[in-house]
């Protein structure tokens, strides 16, 4: 065992949606630093972002699925 008791393990937990937001902000500002480009939402369309600035536009995406927190969905076959 690592020795964490249950607080601790949630306490560690909670900070996961923050760390991860970190590291996409870092990822996306190397990526424009490098020269490259990055894929992202804006607007509801899928657009290609540039290190100058521009954009273009890759595709207009659906509307979101709003679904419940807890519930279970199943793919179609």
């Amino acid at each position: 065992m690592n020795g964490l008791s249950e607080q601790a393990m949630d306490a560690l937990e909670k900070r996961i949606p923050d760390l991860a937001s970190g590291a996409f902000k870092q990822a996306y500002v190397r990526a424009m630093a490098h020269g490259s480009y990055v894929l992202e939402v804006l607007d509801g369309q899928l657009v290609e972002s540039h290190p100058d600035g521009s954009h273009r536009v890759l595709k207009a995406l659906p509307e979101p699925i709003t679904v419940p927190a807890g519930s279970k969905r199943r793919a179609r076959s």
